[in-house]
């Protein structure tokens, strides 16, 4: 199963609570944060709700990250 590398590019000032707590749910915090999720309906839908704040990008499984 591949992984999605989901990096928050835009500022959350003056976003909708909602969105919010979804860029929370994904584990992003600050700009620039970046967080490793499994590629599931579930995370794609939250995906969808805050596609204008986010960068995504397709991860192999078999590609170790280290997190600094």
């Amino acid at each position: 199963m591949s992984k999605l590398k989901v990096k928050l590019v835009r500022s959350l000032i003056s976003r909708p609570e909602n969105q919010r707590k979804v860029v929370r749910s994904l584990g992003l915090r600050k700009l620039n944060s970046i967080s490793i999720l499994p590629d599931v309906p579930t995370i794609r839908g939250q995906l969808h709700v805050v596609e204008h704040l986010v960068k995504v990008e397709v991860v192999d499984d078999k590609v170790s990250i280290a997190k600094a």
